[in-house]
């Protein structure tokens, strides 16, 4: 098998499975109980936060809250902001390339009655931040651009965007770092929030993070207990917790290892796809090495990617999150991409654990599917 899909998932370290297994025998405790086993379990719990916090520079300035995954974390982050300061302001901004978690949750505000911008972005599939310094005012509460996009692998400049939403201090700055967090080094210092997810750098799914700065308020989403200091009701997973410590320790540790590894696997495979007449690069020059997203003008997309799944080879279209009944990529389309482009693109994504070996296998595999389906003409 050829599992290019790592910006779906990625396998877990070994070491995290081993990990989950030994703390859910003997770290059983429930974080939140008073006997022995409780308050063991809730200071793991406590130094694994604290740990990641360091790791990422924030350990002075931030709390952590454990989310079940990214997408709830966004929506913690967009909404738990929105409810608490609407009395500030009801104008909030994304970008048109967001991930649906984000999207969907800007959306579900527009219906509440607040005033949402969603900011185009250029060829690049990046927002401009002149095109986000005009869209700003007095009004505006919150901004929410993600850091890496999760189709293109394009890369948003964070920083000069916080520089922008420094000069209005009624509003916070939230980025989606899914894509980015322990594959790229990024200073997440300069946003009020941040999330990801633990099971895109090797870690489980079901767990994931919300980063945000100690002086916020954000009202919680779910009504319960005390959790997670009142953040987030329901006993927090402490395996998964501790797991996406360890993951997220390893990728910063392996970072430039591992970017030079799938650095050179990229270029390999963007050397040989170049000589089929038919392809074209969407992901801009200044993407992330893990990510290459390319488009066909005489297959159809589903059709090659159903054909290379039957030769074991595992790629993807549009993000996981939105693939399903998902006829095109509203990325792309952004982008300014023609239809025919959109509606049938490839993701390929990189993670350590490929080979330069096993982008050979692809690129053979990839040209027998492609000489072997039927082409079809596009209605344009």
């Amino acid at each position: 098998m050829i599992y290019f899909d790592n910006a779906a998932t990625t396998r877990p370290y070994d070491e995290v499975l081993d990990m989950f297994n030994s703390i859910s025998k003997n770290s059983f405790g429930n974080t939140s109980s008073t006997h022995f086993y409780g308050r063991e379990s809730s200071k793991k719990l406590e130094e694994a936060r604290g740990h990641m916090l360091t790791l990422l520079g924030l350990n002075k300035t931030h709390k952590l809250v454990f989310e079940s995954c990214a997408s709830e974390a966004n929506n913690s982050a967009i909404k738990g902001v929105a409810y608490r300061y609407a009395s500030r302001g009801r104008r909030l901004i994304t970008s048109e390339v967001e991930h649906p978690s984000v999207l969907n949750a800007f959306k579900a505000l527009q219906l509440e009655g607040f005033e949402v911008v969603f900011l185009p972005v250029n060829s690049d599939g990046v927002v401009d931040p002149k095109i986000l310094e005009r869209a700003m005012n007095k009004d505006t509460i919150l901004v929410s651009i993600m850091s890496v996009n999760n189709e293109t692998g394009a890369i948003f400049p964070i920083a000069k965007y916080a520089e922008i939403i420094k000069k209005f201090p009624k509003c916070f700055f939230h980025s989606d770092a899914t894509q980015s967090i322990g594959k790229i080094k990024m200073d997440y210092t300069k946003c009020d929030m941040i999330s990801f997810s633990s099971h895109k750098i090797g870690g489980l799914k079901g767990n994931g993070a919300l980063i945000f700065k100690k002086t916020m308020e954000i009202k919680p989403l779910l009504d319960g207990g005390e959790q997670e200091s009142g953040f987030r009701a329901g006993t927090v997973d402490l395996a998964g917790a501790m797991c996406m410590d360890y993951a997220l320790t390893r990728s910063i540790k392996d970072m430039v290892s591992h970017q030079q590894q799938v650095k050179s696997i990229k270029s390999y495979l963007m050397e040989e796809l170049a000589k089929i007449d038919e392809i074209s690069v969407n992901s801009p020059a200044n993407s992330i090495d893990f990510v290459l997203n390319i488009s066909l003008s005489k297959h159809k997309a589903s059709v090659v990617l159903e054909a290379l799944s039957q030769k074991g080879v595992c790629v993807s279209s549009v993000s996981a999150c939105s693939s399903k009944g998902e006829p095109i990529s509203y990325v792309l389309t952004s982008m300014g991409k023609e239809e025919v482009l959109a509606r049938n693109s490839i993701r390929i994504s990189l993670s350590h654990n490929n080979t330069t070996d096993e982008a050979k296998d692809f690129i053979s595999i990839f040209k027998d599917v492609l000489a072997s389906t039927v082409e079809r003409d596009f209605v344009k």
